[in-house]
């Protein structure tokens, strides 16, 4: 069985305070309750509660699975629970005092399971510690790094050198889906994606024909997509087949051990030399914009100035109106951070002025949608180091021509 070290976790704990000291220096300490990021700090996918202080090891609380946990976890604190009034109770037990304000994960649990946390520990003071966690988890060990490595060489593989030859005239967007899903599982792929923002959901991806990639969508995203079904917007849609003269869009996240690489590759059914200028002119911009930002994904370099550049650069060169999706698509970000989430702190945004540092990993998708048309652009996940971003999801940013 896989498992993660002491060590490793140590260090993401000595990572979490360091940043709790920073940011909230009265908070002592801090209570996990989702399982991604339970995972993150214990090693185990469970279901419960972690408390985290700033001196010593932290402690588990499973509602369900506590075997498996004792399995995976090398934390020898784990105890079940069925209720949040036994949470304190179980620490004192163990000669563990809560203190006076303590920082928790509000994204972490709905509200009424909230007000049930708080009312059993209603003498107490939380503050939100939601970001703390996001800073984290964004600067990557060198364990996780190779994996993401390993992930983002698998994705390229797919979607540029095993895809190709299975595109043709007339196929669907949901046959593409469906040939892309046995691709991915067949490559390691472990077939969840998973996102942090509340209420996002995402099935594989987004794979769109033509204008259907200016389509209405409620995804945090520029790509639109008309989907398998109004309740499944997602993947695509059976009915919207390809026909020479159009781009497929094909915007998808591959899984592999828990961590995530995001990619967007344009394909073009017919020749190149049929590809009308301004569809070219818009994809080169994107190559262009995505160097740009690759360039400057160095450590100190601050994100927001990053976004605002671009936003000057899309306005100079007269694509501001599709940059980041059209009409309702259009984005505010040119990028995101990724990990154990697609959507991960830091974000290529106003508003993010925090500086990067050396391992983190950004997904940078700028992208174009042209009315009539469809989009074009680019996305790959980068890993920031000293000499700026190096892309984990291959070096092939060109259309794809189907003949």
């Amino acid at each position: 069985m896989q498992t993660i070290t002491y060590q490793e976790l140590e260090n993401r704990w000595k990572r979490l305070r360091n940043l709790l000291n920073l940011h909230i220096p009265r908070a002592e300490g801090i209570f996990i309750f989702s399982r991604i990021n339970l995972y993150y700090f214990t090693g185990t996918y469970t279901n419960g509660v972690l408390w985290i202080p700033l001196t010593g090891e932290p402690v588990i609380f499973c509602r369900k699975g506590i075997e498996r946990a004792k399995l995976e976890s090398p934390l020898k604190n784990i105890f079940s629970f069925n209720s949040y009034s036994d949470i304190e109770s179980t620490l004192n037990s163990i000669n563990i005092t809560l203190p006076k304000a303590i920082t928790v994960e509000m994204n972490g649990l709905s509200w009424s399971l909230s007000n049930s946390f708080k009312k059993y520990l209603s003498k107490y003071e939380f503050i939100s510690g939601d970001k703390i966690i996001a800073m984290t988890r964004s600067k990557k060990s060198e364990m996780e790094l190779e994996i993401m490595r390993e992930t983002g060489k698998k994705h390229a593989k797919c979607l540029t050198e095993l895809l190709p030859p299975l595109l043709h005239k007339h196929i669907n967007e949901l046959e593409i889906s469906h040939i892309i899903s046995g691709l991915f599982l067949s490559e390691g792929h472990h077939g969840i994606l998973r996102m942090a923002n509340y209420g996002e959901e995402i099935y594989l991806g987004h794979i769109s024909i033509g204008d259907s990639a200016n389509y209405s969508s409620v995804f945090n995203g520029p790509v639109g997509l008309r989907g398998a079904h109004p309740v499944v917007p997602f993947m695509g849609s059976e009915e919207i087949t390809w026909n020479e003269g159009q781009p497929l869009t094909i915007d998808n996240g591959f899984n592999l051990e828990g961590y995530h690489t995001d990619k967007t590759q344009i394909y073009w059914l017919g020749q190149e030399k049929d590809i009308p200028e301004n569809v070219k002119k818009a994809h080169d911009f994107c190559i262009n914009t995505q160097k740009f930002i690759s360039d400057n994904l160095k450590p100190g370099n601050i994100p927001s100035e990053i976004w605002k550049n671009c936003l000057e650069r899309a306005q100079k060169n007269g694509f501001s109106e599709g940059f980041m999706g059209l009409g309702g698509n259009k984005v505010p970000f040119a990028g995101h951070g990724i990990g154990l989430y697609i959507d991960e702190y830091p974000v290529i945004a106003t508003g993010f002025d925090l500086p990067f540092e050396v391992g983190m990993t950004m997904a940078v998708e700028p992208k174009i949608g042209i009315p009539g048309i469809g989009m074009v652009g680019v996305e790959n996940t980068f890993e920031i180091t000293k000499d700026g971003g190096k892309s984990l999801t291959g070096d092939k940013y060109d259309i794809v021509c189907i003949t």
